[in-house]
């Protein structure tokens, strides 16, 4: 008899949840029905800002696989259809069709919960007035545009400076507008040390945004027509075309929290390493909706980044199919650009450790991203953490030119390795000229670290 895989939410986790589980049954023994709120499936919400500022010139370049495609694999796809309540107790959701309004349950044997995260819009005045827009779907992204082709003017306020922030700066300055970017915190990228987000904030001023911190928001003030009209701080006051709204985004789990599920003290969905809700034998989440274990920490947090969501899918639906997958946790990479700017981050920042209860050093080094006398050498700045007595890594992040970002990514395999400052300085990386120098920066930073661990001792 076939059974019924139920999937809410048609993006990265969903779609390959789904895709997974269907490589693995065929229809005959599983049945698969998605229920996707929005007209788009499968596509890179990254992107969106690289859209908008016009690197990638059309929408349907950030989608992977269309809707027919999905079906073509005898996949239930419904667009524009919104699952309004999960019944646990009974195995079924109820869903609305968003045209008709017609509503109605559907059973379940296996339930995915792929719902995503939402943009934080706090509450306040004209924080609804048009030209105000978060940036978190393609929709999204769709009516941005729209209001920009329309704009009476060229001043755009970017109100928060996490990484939708800065990107979407990056967009508006590359689509010609005078861009302000207004942040609560001292430094842009609340994810770096406040000295390395001083980086940030310093090329920022270079490229010609302004970026103004220790800022609270307390009003968006609308013109005659209802379109949003300036910024007002607690101090100043910011005039706007445009307003976009790069505060961060909550875990989507209302439903879930309606329906009694577990959730962490971030809001997101707590489950066990094969992506299965804790205390629920055939509920699974994955994606933005989730809380992940923090490898350095041993704390759940919550990441929303599309590598950990394609991860998540294609480990419940190997689950689901009757395979065997887990997934064991993050170390936290992350990197970004602003403009010619590259910024990366991995593992722990100080804050975080001291949150730990971890004793830490900590070094920071100028270097070049590639051999000093090469021409377009450019400089860059790695900070990392370490353990004191044992010397494990506990974080590192760059900021620099071209080639600076991915250079994280041996920092975050060291991490999730455990390695300790000392192994990673005999770590084999490749060496020439137009790449780096011979002692790469995140090696010269491991140096510098090992040095500092011995001297706490």
């Amino acid at each position: 008899m076939s059974e019924r895989l139920v999937v809410i939410g048609g993006d990265a986790t969903g779609m390959s949840a789904a895709s997974q589980a269907r490589r693995m049954k065929d229809a005959s023994a599983l049945e698969i029905v998605v229920f996707e709120r929005g007209g788009f499936t499968s596509y890179s919400a990254c992107g969106i800002p690289y859209w908008v500022g016009g690197h990638v010139a059309e929408r349907d370049a950030l989608i992977a696989r269309t809707p027919e495609e999905h079906r073509s694999r005898e996949i239930d796809l419904r667009l524009y259809t919104e699952v309004t309540e999960i019944d646990v107790d009974a195995g079924r959701v109820r869903y609305r069709e968003r045209e008709t309004g017609a509503s109605t349950w559907m059973p379940y044997d296996h339930l995915v919960i792929a719902t995503g995260a939402r943009p934080v819009r706090p509450p306040l005045p004209g924080i609804d007035a048009q030209g105000v827009h978060g940036v978190q779907t393609l929709d999204d992204g769709q009516a941005l545009l729209g209001t920009l082709e329309q704009a009476r003017g060229n001043r755009a306020v970017v109100v928060g400076a996490g990484y939708i922030g800065v990107e979407m700066a990056e967009a508006l300055i590359q689509r010609g507008y005078d861009v302000t970017m207004v942040n609560r915190g001292p430094e842009p990228m609340s994810t770096l040390d406040p000295d390395m987000g001083a980086l940030v904030r310093e090329a920022m001023c270079g490229m010609g945004i302004k970026v103004v911190g220790d800022a609270e928001v307390a009003e968006l003030r609308t013109a005659e027509d209802g379109r949003v009209a300036a910024v007002v701080t607690d101090a100043a006051e910011y005039p706007a075309d445009v307003v976009v709204l790069g505060i961060g985004v909550h875990p989507e789990t209302e439903l879930a929290r309606a329906a009694g599920l577990p959730l962490g003290q971030h809001g997101g969905l707590r489950t066990d390493l094969a992506m299965r809700v804790r205390g629920h034998e055939n509920i699974w989440a994955g994606g933005d909706c989730v809380e992940v274990l923090d490898l350095v920490s041993g704390r759940e947090r919550h990441i929303p980044l599309g590598t950990h969501a394609n991860k998540h899918g294609q480990i419940i639906g190997a689950n689901i199919g009757g395979g065997y997958a887990i997934f064991p946790g993050v170390v936290g990479t992350a990197v970004s650009k602003v403009c010619e700017l590259e910024v990366a981050r991995t593992g722990l920042r100080e804050k975080d450790a001291q949150a730990a209860g971890l004793q830490y050093v900590t070094v920071t080094v100028e270097a070049t991203n590639r051999a000093g006398y090469y021409p377009d050498a450019a400089p860059m700045t790695v900070k990392m953490l370490a353990e004191r007595l044992t010397g494990r890594l506990l974080g590192a992040q760059i900021v620099g030119r071209e080639g600076a970002g991915k250079r994280v990514d041996i920092a975050a395999v060291a991490l999730t390795a455990r390695m300790t400052v000392e192994q990673m300085t005999m770590l084999d990386l490749g060496y020439a000229p137009p790449f780096s120098p011979v002692w790469d920066p995140v090696l010269v930073a491991a140096r510098k670290a090992v040095t500092a661990v011995r001297e706490r001792r």
